[in-house]
C-alpha cells in the first residue's frame, strides 16, 4: 500500500500514538529545536519510529505546502472501518453518525473529524464519487481525529441510508426549509445526521430517504453555517439529549 505524508504536530503525534506500525519514517526540520520538537523526537523513538533530518524545502516538497510545521511523516493509509455491517457491529449502544453529502472541501472534513470526535460520533459517512478522501490537509485540519474517527465511504449513499434505517437508526436530514426545529426531536436512540454540502445541500434523493427533516434555528443576519459548525450544532444536541436521558434512568 502506498505511503502517504501526514503533517503537522497534532497529526504526527496523533498518528505515532495510535498506530505507530504505520508510520514509516518521520522527517523533520533539522533547524527547530525547540521543546515541541523534542517532546515529538522523545516519542517517535521510544515508539521506534525512525527520525530523518532534513531541510524546510524538501519538508515544503512532500507536504505540497509550508505549513508542516517542520514535520512531515510518511505512512500507511489507514482503514478504521471496513463495511457497514462491521461497523454497526462495533458500536456499543445507540450509535450517534455523521453523514455527509457532497463535502469536496478538505478543510471542511477535518473540520468535521473534529467535531465528530469531541462528540464521541461513532463514524462520519460519505459517498466516493461526491466526496474529498483522507488527504494529509485533512489530517492536518482534523489534529488527529482522522486517525480516531472511522471513515466510511460508500458506493450508494441512498442505499447506505435505508440500510442504516433497517438497523433502526433514525435518519435526520438537515434542511433551511424544513418545518420542525433541530429542537424538537428525539435523538436519544440510533441517529445519522445527514448534512448537505454549504449552498446546494442535500441532493434529492439523499433527502427522500431521511426520516425527517430539521432545520436549525437561525436567528441572526447570516443564513447558514459552516458545515463542521452545524454538525457540531447537531451532534452535541444529540449528545446532551442522551447525557440527560442517562441522568434521569
Amino acid at each position: 500500500m502506498k505511503s502517504k505524508a501526514v503533517f503537522g504536530f497534532h497529526a504526527v503525534v496523533s498518528r505515532i500514538r495510535h498506530e505507530a506500525s504505520s508510520v514509516e519514517m518521520v522527517y523533520v526540520d533539522a533547524g527547530r529545536t525547540d521543546r515541541r520538537m523534542q517532546d515529538l523526537l522523545t516519542l517517535a523513538k521510544s515508539s521506534g519510529v525512525r527520525i530523518i533530518q532534513t531541510d524546510g524545502l524538501r519538508l515544503d516538497r512532500m507536504a505540497g505546502t509550508h505549513r508542516h510545521q517542520g514535520v512531515v511523516a510518511m505512512a500507511e493509509p489507514l482503514s478504521l472501518a471496513g463495511n457497514l455491517d462491521e461497523l454497526l457491529d462495533a458500536i456499543e449502544g445507540p450509535p450517534l453518525l455523521l453523514v455527509l453529502d457532497g463535502i469536496t472541501d478538505p478543510h471542511n472534513l477535518g473540520a468535521c473529524f473534529r467535531v465528530a470526535d469531541s462528540v464521541g460520533a461513532h463514524a462520519v459517512i460519505a459517498p466516493k464519487d461526491r466526496s474529498v478522501g483522507i488527504n494529509a490537509t485533512v489530517e492536518k485540519v482534523a489534529s488527529g481525529a482522522a486517525q480516531t474517527v472511522p471513515y466510511l465511504t460508500v458506493t450508494n449513499l441512498a442505499r447506505t441510508l435505508r440500510q442504516l434505517k433497517e438497523h433502526n437508526i433514525w435518519v435526520i436530514g438537515t434542511s433551511d426549509a424544513a418545518s420542525k426545529s433541530l429542537y424538537d426531536v428525539d435523538y436519544t436512540g440510533g441517529t445519522a445526521f445527514v448534512m448537505g454540502a454549504e449552498g446546494k445541500g442535500m441532493r434529492r434523493l439523499t433527502e427522500e430517504n431521511c426520516d425527517e427533516l430539521v432545520v436549525i434555528p437561525m436567528l441572526g443576519s447570516v443564513e447558514s453555517l459552516n458545515i463542521s459548525v452545524a454538525s457540531g450544532v447537531c451532534l452535541y444536541e444529540a449528545r446532551r439529549q442522551r447525557i440527560k436521558a442517562s441522568a434521569g434512568a
